[in-house]
């Protein structure tokens, strides 16, 4: 029964959904149009459980380039109003459009001059008739056995709220590194944020030998580092091979008195490399992409400024 009745509601918040697709038309595309050109904060408002899902939209605009924040109608008229400017455009969400909170609001609103758009279930409502775009967000019932509970009906406001966010968003040509520069703390930010510049190993933590130096001066300079290679350069700086542990595995059993070797006569010719300034994640695609561990930073005369690791684009959570 449980099962059953779980899969009815399901049935009736996705036909709520469903229906709101052909009401998306004129005044979708006014509502989308004053978003998209507010020149001060979108302020969304709203009571009980449509209040709840005005807070998911403040935050979902906030998070995708618009600027909003959210306002208890209550609170409103106790000094909140302070937070309503001229250049804001506000959100109303009322199934009814009768909540008495939001309706005392109405004229205060339009004194200050503020454009006003409403998601009711109810477009010949008060909060309907005062404002300047309307939305159709009502449902045929709600998914509550006694058809009170806000449910369907929020569902739809939910909806219809994110179809806004992501199509105004999209009309300001919000981007990828626009959304990680709001979200730096989460992966996509250090995924679209972090440059190779920002974790490689420089100075004594990478360790640099001339060609002609012997491999056991090299791997004491990779002791040194605590690295697990290091970069050969030529008599001009330039890189020209890597010694990596996997170089010394290849060769101690192959190659007679190793430690005395040179390391231009054992190292890795031609390794990959990348620039400080390239995208932390590029630098992980290489390294996985080739089943290396390391990767020889060089700036622009192929001189080695510097070493990333995988551990280190690990470490900082990529």
């Amino acid at each position: 029964m449980s099962i059953a009745r779980a899969r009815e509601v399901l049935r009736i918040e996705a036909e709520a959904i469903r229906r709101l697709i052909p009401r998306v038309g004129r005044s979708f595309e006014s509502a989308v149009t004053l978003l998209a050109g507010c020149k001060g904060r979108v302020v969304v408002t709203g009571m009980g459980k449509a209040g709840l899902i005005g807070q998911k939209l403040s935050a979902t605009l906030a998070s995708t380039g618009t600027p909003s924040h959210w306002v208890h109608p209550a609170e409103a008229i106790h000094g909140d109003l302070g937070r309503i400017t001229r250049e804001d455009v506000l959100i109303a969400l009322s199934n009814s459009g009768e909540t008495e909170e939001l309706t005392r609001l109405l004229p205060l609103i339009k004194r200050f001059g503020s454009r006003l758009i409403a998601l009711t279930g109810n477009p010949r409502s008060t909060l309907a008739r005062h404002s300047d775009v309307v939305l159709d967000v009502s449902v045929t019932q709600e998914a509550c056995s006694l058809n009170l509970a806000p449910t369907s009906s929020t569902t739809a406001m939910l909806a219809m709220g994110d179809a806004l966010a992501v199509v105004v968003a999209e009309r300001k040509k919000f981007k990828e590194r626009d959304f990680a520069l709001l979200h730096p703390g989460g992966q996509l930010g250090r995924r679209l944020l972090l440059r190779v510049r920002d974790l490689m190993r420089m100075r004594e933590a990478n360790p640099v030998v001339r060609e002609t130096a012997r491999v056991k001066q090299v791997l004491l300079a990779i002791t040194r580092a605590r690295a697990g290679c290091a970069s050969v350069v030529d008599g001009k700086g330039q890189l020209i091979g890597i010694f990596t542990d996997g170089d010394l595995r290849r060769h101690v059993d192959s190659t007679p008195n190793l430690a005395e070797q040179r390391v231009r006569d054992v190292m890795t010719r031609r390794p990959k490399t990348i620039e400080a300034d390239r995208l932390a994640a590029e630098a992980l695609r290489v390294l996985r992409e080739h089943k290396i561990d390391e990767l020889v930073v060089v700036d622009g005369h192929r001189k080695p400024v510097g070493l990333l690791d995988v551990q280190d684009l690990l470490k900082a959570g990529l």
